[in-house]
């Protein structure tokens, strides 16, 4: 019997659906710490590949294996895009295109150190450009959360920093990853998830190959290089990228780059796993203060999901002009 000041009980179909949005935003979420850990993975892989093949070439030669592979496997998945969700994509795909060449310019002036944390600052830049762009209200605790996973990077990866060009370009670098996360979550739909992924390899592709394009393009030379470009490109590439677009669908953009910022842990387990590096008490402090802030964010009780729920239209403002990329891009001299 219902309680004279008691409200209406929940109806059965209510009850289902939060259900199964919870479910969905769980899976979303471990999605999203799947992606993070195959980003993880190719750390050491790529360290020792970069010793025979220049940057920028090994980035152009990945991100066009995973183009090709897409393209291959789901052939129809951009023609059935909508015209609107195409451009996004595009927009997208030529924000982290600029941000992964930026990144790479930065390191040829920065400690590989200070470059691993600055570029992991986008976990701080992600929600201010939520909180401005879509008129996000951000939670206190998910402050807080972000301020553990800054400062576990810090212990993570910093050795001291300075700021000159090699640092700025890097921040710039971070900034647009920051975007592409917020324009993410704000543009991705489930149900084209995969035909906005090729679309965005493909963008990323052309810009990290006309990037390499005054010193020419220098090819893996052995099988053992070659199948760790053909890993990285289907696996920390293809299939990432398509779990992130798929998961943002789902997950508010401060929430998504927290999880994204367990990059660097699992990037450290895999050194010392695979990789024979010796494990440290910086990596084991660093590493639980990023996992502290995930399970933060995870764990808290969400009232309302920031972020979800926002108009598309909202995010016209943060799409770049063409004219503003193409001339970050012609400033890159890798």
């Amino acid at each position: 019997m219902t309680s004279p000041g008691a409200g209406p009980a929940p109806s059965p179909g209510h009850s289902d659906a939060a259900v199964t949005t919870r479910r969905t935003s769980l899976l979303a979420s471990l999605a999203l710490l799947a992606m993070t850990a195959s980003w993880g993975s190719t750390f050491f892989l790529i360290r020792d590949l970069l010793e025979r093949v220049p940057t920028l070439d090994f980035l152009a030669v990945r991100f066009l294996v995973a183009a090709a592979a897409m393209l291959l496997v789901a052939p129809r998945a951009v023609a059935r895009l909508s015209p609107e969700s195409r451009r996004h994509a595009v927009v997208l795909g030529g924000v982290y295109g600029v941000a992964q060449v930026l990144q790479t310019a930065g390191l040829a002036h920065t400690p590989a150190s200070v470059s691993g944390f600055i570029t992991g600052m986008y976990v701080v830049m992600t929600p201010l450009l939520a909180a401005v762009l879509l008129r996000t209200r951000i939670g206190g605790l998910t402050w807080v959360a972000v301020a553990i996973a800054a400062g576990g990077l810090a212990v993570l990866t910093l050795d001291g920093v300075s700021m000159g060009y090699g640092e700025a370009i890097t921040l710039m670098s971070a900034v647009l990853y920051a975007l592409h996360i917020v324009g993410l979550g704000a543009w991705s739909d489930p149900r084209q998830a995969l035909g906005m992924s090729i679309v965005q390899i493909t963008v990323i592709a052309v810009l990290c190959s006309i990037a390499t394009i005054p010193d020419g393009v220098v090819l893996p030379s052995t099988g053992a290089d070659w199948a760790s470009v053909v890993y990285m490109a289907l696996v920390a590439g293809a299939a990432a990228m398509l779990a992130q677009t798929w998961a943002q669908a789902h997950l508010p953009p401060t929430r998504s780059a927290i999880i994204m910022s367990m990059e660097p842990v699992f990037a450290a387990t895999f050194a010392v796993w695979l990789g024979g590096e010796p494990t440290t008490l910086r990596m084991v402090g660093g590493g639980l203060m990023v996992l502290t802030a995930m399970l933060l964010v995870e764990l808290a009780p969400r009232r309302k999901v920031q972020g979800q729920g926002v108009s598309r239209d909202s995010m016209a403002c943060c799409a770049p002009p063409c004219g503003h990329l193409a001339a970050l891009s012609s400033r890159v001299t890798p």
